[in-house]
C-alpha cells in the first residue's frame, strides 16, 4: 500500500479542529471584545470628560477618534511583523502592552495625556488585532469550521463595539470615567497566562526583515489621509486639508509602488487581484463608515436630547448589541444555504432601512424610533463583518494569514475611524450651523460660545440658567443635533445602497459555501491543484 506523504498527512491532521482550538478561541475572542468596547467606551462618557478634564471640541475629538487612527495606521505593519516573528508572540507583547496603556489612560490627569494614552493603546491593539484574526485561520483550515470560527470572532468585535457604551454606563454610575479602561487590564493579564497553553504558533519561515521606509510609509497615508478628511469635515482651511489628503495619497502611492518592487513585501498586493478579496475591503470599510457614524450620534442622542443617565442609555442599546452577535454568529449559516453575495446585499440592504429610519427620526418619534433605527441597521452588519472578513482571510495562503488579517481589519478600523471622524464632523457642522439662529436673545456670551460648541456643552452650560430659558435654550440645541443626526444617517442610507450593488457585482460566488470532503487532499490544495469540485469559500468566486 502507498505510504501517505508526511505534508498531505500533517495537513489532514489539522484540518478538523479539535477541543484544543475551539478553547484556544475562547482566549482569542476575549481580547477582540475588549479591543472593540475601546472604540466605543468613551461615548456616554464624554459629558463627565468635558467635567473633568476641560477638553475643547477638538481635543475631544481625538480623545474618542486617535485610538481608532493609531489601529487603523499599524495594522498593516503589525500584521507582516507577527508573519515574521510568530503571530502568538506578537499577541502576547500586544497583551502586556494594552494592559500598561490601559492604566495610563485610567488616570490620564489631562487631556493632552489621555490622547497619549489612548493613541498607545491603538498601537497595542494594532499588534493584537491582526494575530486573533490569523491565528484563528491557522487553528481553523477546516472551511465550515473556520466560518464559525469567524463569526464567533465578528460577533466579538462587533458585540464589544455595541456593548461599549453599556459598560461604559454601568461603570460611570458607580465609579469615574477611567474605570472604563481598567476592563482590559484583568483580560489581557487571562490571556498573557491562557495563551501559551492554548494557542499554537504560527509564522512565515521565509519572511525577509521588515522594510522599515515602507512602516514609515504606510503610516503617513493613512494618518495623513484620515486627518486631511477630520480637519476639512471639522470646516479646516480646504486647501491646507486638501494638502495633507494628498500627502498621504502620495505616500499610499509610493508605499504600493514600493511593495511590487520588494522580495519580501510589507504587504502582498497580488492579493488585491482576487475580486472577491478587494471587495470584501471595500464593503468593511464603507459599512463601518457609515455604521461608525450614525452610532456616535446615538449614544450622544440618548443623553444629550433624551436625558438619559450613562446607565440606562447603555441598557437602551442592549436590543442593537444582541441582534448584532446573534446575526454574526448566523451568518455562516446563511451563507451554506445561499449564495455570499446574496447574504451580503441582503445584510446590506436590511441596514440601508434602519439607517432610513433614523434619518426620518426627530423629537416626537423620540426613543422609540432611534431604538429601532440601530437596532435594524445592526441586524445587516452582522452578516457582513462576519462573510467579509472570512471572504478575506480565506483568500490568501496561510503564510500570509497575518497579512490578510491586517488588511480586514484596516478596512474595518479605518471605517470606525473615517466614520467618527468625518460623519461626526459632519453631523457637528450641521448643529453648529443650526443652532445659533434658534437661541433666545439675551444669553450670556460665555453661554452661547458653549451651546454652540456641542450638546454635551450645552447641557452643562444651561444647568445653572432659569428653568424657563433652560428648556428654550435646550429645545434649540436639541433641534439641531437631531437634524445633524438625520443628515448623518442618511449618508448612512445611501451608502449602504451603492454597497448593495457592488456586493452582487463583486462578490461573485458558483455555489454555497459547504464543507470540503473529508477525502479533499489538502497537499493537493497547497499545490493550487483541485483534486475535488468541493472548495474553500475563497476559491469559489470568480
Amino acid at each position: 500500500m502507498r505510504s501517505q506523504p508526511k505534508g498531505e498527512t500533517a495537513g489532514r491532521r489539522q484540518e478538523v479542529a479539535g477541543a484544543r482550538q475551539w478553547i484556544g478561541l475562547s482566549m482569542l475572542a476575549l481580547p477582540t471584545l475588549v479591543l472593540a468596547m475601546d472604540v466605543t467606551v468613551l461615548y456616554l462618557a464624554v459629558p463627565h470628560l468635558v467635567a473633568d478634564l476641560g477638553p475643547d471640541s477638538e481635543q475631544m475629538l481625538w480623545i474618542t477618534d486617535i485610538y481608532g487612527f493609531m489601529i487603523a495606521g499599524f495594522l498593516v505593519t503589525m500584521g507582516t511583523l507577527g508573519d515574521r516573528i510568530g503571530r502568538r508572540r506578537l499577541l502576547l507583547w500586544g497583551a502586556a502592552a494594552f494592559g500598561v496603556a490601559s492604566v495610563a489612560a485610567a488616570y490620564a490627569p489631562s487631556a493632552e495625556a489621555l490622547i497619549a494614552a489612548r493613541a498607545l493603546l491603538g498601537i497595542a491593539g494594532a499588534t493584537l488585532m491582526p494575530s486573533t484574526l490569523a491565528l484563528i485561520g491557522n487553528m481553523f483550515q477546516n472551511a465550515r469550521q473556520r466560518g464559525t470560527a469567524i463569526g464567533v470572532w465578528a460577533a466579538s468585535l462587533s458585540g464589544g463595539a455595541a456593548l461599549g457604551p453599556v459598560v461604559g454606563g454601568a461603570l460611570l454610575e458607580s465609579f469615574g470615567w477611567g474605570a472604563a479602561f481598567l476592563i482590559g487590564v484583568p483580560v489581557m493579564a487571562l490571556l498573557l497566562v491562557g495563551g501559551p497553553l492554548l494557542l499554537p504558533e504560527h509564522r512565515d519561515t521565509t519572511a525577509g526583515r521588515p522594510d522599515l521606509f515602507s512602516v514609515v510609509l504606510s503610516l503617513v497615508a493613512m494618518l495623513a489621509i484620515v486627518y486631511g478628511v477630520k480637519l476639512l469635515s471639522h470646516g479646516g482651511d480646504p486647501v491646507l486639508s486638501g494638502g495633507i489628503v494628498l500627502a498621504g495619497l502620495v505616500a499610499g502611492t509610493v508605499f504600493w509602488r514600493r511593495q511590487r518592487g520588494l522580495a519580501h513585501p510589507m504587504l502582498d498586493v497580488a492579493l488585491f487581484r482576487n475580486r472577491a478579496f478587494t471587495g470584501a475591503l471595500l464593503v468593511l470599510l464603507l459599512a463601518m463608515t457609515a455604521t461608525a457614524g450614525t452610532y456616535l450620534f446615538v449614544t450622544r442622542f440618548l443623553q444629550g436630547v433624551e436625558g438619559l443617565p450613562p446607565l440606562a442609555a447603555g441598557l437602551w442599546l442592549v436590543p442593537s448589541s444582541l441582534a448584532m452577535i446573534l446575526t454574526s454568529l448566523a451568518a455562516p449559516a446563511l451563507a451554506r444555504r445561499a449564495p455570499t453575495r446574496v447574504v451580503v446585499a441582503g445584510s446590506l440592504a436590511v441596514s440601508a432601512v434602519g439607517f432610513l429610519l433614523l434619518a426620518l427620526l426627530d423629537q416626537e418619534a423620540g426613543l422609540p424610533l432611534l431604538i429601532a433605527g440601530i437596532v435594524v441597521v445592526y441586524v445587516g452588519q452582522g452578516p457582513i463583518m462576519a462573510l467579509g472578513t472570512d471572504l478575506v482571510v480565506g483568500s490568501a495562503p496561510p503564510e500570509k494569514a497575518g497579512s490578510a488579517a491586517a488588511m480586514s481589519e484596516t478596512s474595518a478600523e479605518l471605517g470606525l475611524a473615517l466614520g467618527v471622524a468625518a460623519l461626526g464632523s459632519v453631523g457637528a457642522a450641521v448643529y453648529r450651523h443650526t443652532v445659533p439662529g434658534a437661541l433666545p436673545v439675551g444669553l450670556p456670551p460665555e453661554t452661547t460660545s458653549a451651546v454652540r460648541d456641542s450638546i454635551e456643552a450645552a447641557v452643562a452650560a444651561t444647568a445653572h440658567l432659569p428653568p424657563a430659558l433652560t428648556h428654550a435654550v435646550m429645545a434649540s440645541a436639541r433641534a439641531a443635533f437631531s437634524s445633524g443626526l438625520n443628515l448623518v444617517a442618511g449618508i448612512g442610507a445611501a451608502v449602504t445602497l451603492v454597497l448593495v450593488v457592488l456586493a452582487l457585482a463583486l462578490l461573485r460566488t458558483r455555489t454555497p459555501i459547504t464543507e470540503p470532503g473529508p477525502a479533499e487532499p489538502t497537499a493537493a490544495l497547497d499545490q493550487g491543484v483541485s483534486a475535488s469540485p468541493v472548495r474553500e469559500p475563497c476559491d469559489q468566486i470568480r
